[in-house]
């Protein structure tokens, strides 16, 4: 019995994983899903299966969007806490701090920043919050922890419709073999009848 619960939690915990993503079901028996109602023709059934292969592509290209923005977005995260971390270090001394800073595109303008123990980060929209370093160290450690956990989330989402496409694909071809079949089989009796 607690093998079987455990099974079942592991199912659906690999059905959670992929929650938006509807999976595939691989055509066994190609004989007995043609007769499902709804399954008419060959024709229809391979639309239908494009039609679901079509759905995964629009998919994909969602995911490799998403996972390009998180790709560019964690080396910044990272870029950020590098310097909020330099700015801990620095804010007991009298010092200031020489930097250089992106004005523009390709443009960097120096700058000598006073000791401080406030920062203001980009929060997105165009909009700009004063954090304490502090503060926004811990912030920016939980958007890092956030957006890697989201980029592997990502990777097992595209590892999963990569197998919906073989599956689809590969059920594409069964029904159409399937079809070409039943056709040679449909002329050679037909050809039996003329003769």
């Amino acid at each position: 019995m607690a093998t079987t619960i455990e099974s079942s939690n592991a199912g659906a915990a690999s059905k959670k994983k992929h929650l938006g993503i509807p999976e595939a079901i691989f055509v066994e028996d190609v004989d007995s899903f043609m007769k499902q109602p709804g399954n008419d023709t060959a024709d229809a059934v391979l639309r239908k299966l494009d039609e679901q292969y079509q759905k995964y592509k629009y998919m994909e290209l969602n995911l490799a969007q998403k996972k390009l923005r998180l790709k560019s977005q964690i080396p910044q995260i990272k870029q950020t806490l590098e310097i909020l971390r330099h700015m801990q270090k620095k804010k007991d001394t009298t010092d200031p701090m020489d930097t250089h800073f992106l004005l523009a595109d390709n443009v960097y303008c120096k700058a000598s920043v006073p000791p401080t123990d406030k920062v203001c980060l980009w929060l997105g929209a165009n909009v700009m919050l004063e954090y304490d370093i502090d503060e926004a160290q811990s912030l920016l450690e939980k958007n890092l922890a956030t957006a890697s956990r989201n980029l592997e989330s990502l990777e097992e989402d595209l590892d999963f419709l990569r197998d919906q496409f073989t599956t689809t694909e590969v059920n594409m071809a069964r029904v159409y073999n399937w079809d070409v079949k039943r056709r040679s089989k449909d002329n050679l009796l037909k050809s039996a009848e003329r003769s």
